[in-house]
């Protein structure tokens, strides 16, 4: 069983997209995956199929979870999103879930929620669950102005958690700059990843699109 978290350099920078997508590209590989959003805020009263957590199990055809396993209505980051609603996000009860859930996938897709070091409790945030799972960790950032500093900033703290990095996703921003097309190289140039790929276009289903992503998951970089 292998296990990768999908984490972003911020917020709304297509990390459900790319998530989906390569659910997609793994079954057509012929594994079996189950995609987990651990905690999702700004969340409706019922299950809409909008919502991350949904999309992620309508891309793998998943059984269960249906939805986020956490699911909060304030539009804020997850801890103060939970506490609005006196709720605790106890690190040791999501993980029992989750390795519940597992069993019967061949590879486990985490996404977090936000950026790599955004809160989920006031106590932990992904790297704590990146960690305990043995999960290596794909970075997703927008082609535009300011992805290399956020990029590089989200590199390090990897590095100084010591989680494996299994590469850098950087998708199509809504409205090019004179920045995109060059971050790629850039943030590969100062970090020494080369496992940096920049997507034009992530077609219908996007899994032909990630298909280098599946080479990156087999021997994540140091």
């Amino acid at each position: 069983m292998s296990a990768l978290l999908i984490t972003g350099t911020g917020i709304r920078v297509g990390k459900t997209r790319v998530a989906c997508a390569l659910a997609r590209a793994l079954a057509a590989a012929g594994r079996r995956v189950v995609a987990i959003k651990p905690v999702e805020t700004g969340c409706a009263g019922g299950t809409a199929a909008e919502e991350d957590g949904a999309r992620l199990a309508a891309a793998t055809g998943q059984a269960a979870p249906r939805e986020a396993l956490f699911r909060f209505a304030a539009p804020l980051v997850p801890a103060l999103a939970a506490e609005r609603e006196d709720a605790t996000i106890d690190l040791d009860a999501v993980m029992l879930r989750i390795e519940e859930l597992r069993d019967d996938a061949d590879v486990l897709l985490i996404e977090g929620a936000g950026g790599l070091l955004s809160p989920l409790a006031w106590e932990w945030s992904v790297v704590e669950l990146a960690r305990n799972l043995g999960a290596a960790v794909l970075v997703v950032g927008v082609d535009g102005l300011g992805v290399i500093n956020h990029a590089l900033l989200t590199l390090s703290a990897l590095e100084l958690a010591g989680l494996p990095v299994a590469g850098l996703v950087l998708t199509p921003p809504e409205a090019a700059d004179a920045s995109t097309g060059t971050n790629a190289a850039a943030v590969a140039r100062v970090s020494g990843l080369d496992r940096v790929l920049a997507l034009t276009d992530l077609g219908d289903d996007g899994a032909a699109a990630l298909a280098p992503v599946l080479g990156w998951m087999e021997q994540p970089a140091e």
